[in-house]
């Protein structure tokens, strides 16, 4: 009897140690998760410095502060400073070594001069961009944050000169084509997110994508409980940020809610874009980024 207490207080003395241990590790050790409320902040930073159309002070302004946010996260910043059909341009690119990426996520961070949507006098002013930019950019800048730092090579690719076109004789995608006509290698896969934002998301299957990272990307949804948001259905096709990648044969999703109401209107702002939205999204891709090797 007593050799069986002697183990026992053994036993137990030996759980309270390595409990002790455990509880004191995870004190020490920081979680990271995506913050849909902090992606918000730099949603409402962006908007606050004005619209940032080519050329002016907010377009210099929010490229500065996507550098020192990317730079405090611990990431490596590179200005693409170049032309595209005699525009400049100025891709914003951050790794975390020197190792050829895998995957790319991207989100232009331009906004429009014009907003041409709109149905009366105030379309000849630019497009504030709190969706159509800002989410985009807010969403990349909290995985920056909050994406371990093992695990596959990451770039975040913010394009310049996405939004523009039909305008002064500019066309659309403009950085991104600048940025693929620079790679020297192929990454295995690139996610672009665009108006992620919307309050009332909905997420439709863009139909250029790659449907093995489409399926792949909505799954992952569908596993997070967001089937909701994520609707397995396709409905667009759209001219955006992804078509240079594919054109490359690198294989690209768009994620995209084109049903948002406010798209090149004065009316994108703040008050449209939702926290849980960039968690919705944002959580996902987390999700799955974690799961390649």
């Amino acid at each position: 009897m007593r050799n069986k207490r002697v183990i026992f207080f053994t036993c137990l003395g030996i759980f309270v140690i390595g409990l002790s241990s455990w509880l004191v590790y995870q004190m020490l050790t920081p979680t990271y998760h995506f913050d849909g409320q902090r992606a918000y902040q730099d949603v409402l930073a962006q908007v606050s410095l004005g619209p940032r159309t080519p050329d002016s002070a907010a377009h210099a302004q929010v490229i500065t502060f996507i550098k020192q946010e990317l730079e405090k996260a611990g990431w490596k910043v590179q200005i693409q400073a170049t032309k595209w059909l005699g525009f400049s341009i100025q891709n914003i690119i951050a790794s975390r070594s020197d190792t050829a990426p895998q995957i790319i996520i991207g989100a232009h961070y331009d906004s429009r001069l014009l907003a041409d949507q709109d149905s009366d006098p105030r379309r000849s002013g630019p497009v504030p961009g709190a969706n159509d930019g800002a989410s985009g950019v807010a969403l990349l800048l909290e995985l920056a944050r909050t994406l371990p730092k093992d695990g596959v090579s990451i770039w975040l690719v913010f394009f310049d000169a996405e939004d523009n076109g039909g305008l002064d004789n500019r066309q659309w995608i403009m950085g991104a084509r600048a940025f693929v006509a620079s790679l020297t290698n192929k990454p295995q896969a690139t996610i672009i997110v665009d108006m992620v934002g919307d309050a009332d998301l909905n997420l439709y299957i863009e139909e250029n994508s790659d449907a093995t990272l489409t399926t792949e990307i909505w799954a992952q949804a569908a596993a997070l409980g967001y089937s909701k948001y994520f609707i397995n259905t396709p409905k667009y096709d759209m001219i955006d940020d992804h078509i240079p990648f594919l054109e490359a044969g690198i294989p690209a999703v768009d994620i995209i809610d084109f049903d948002y109401p406010y798209w090149h209107t004065s009316q994108d702002t703040v008050d449209k874009v939702s926290a849980q939205s960039l968690q919705t999204v944002g959580e996902t891709l987390w999700r799955w980024i974690a799961y390649q090797k």
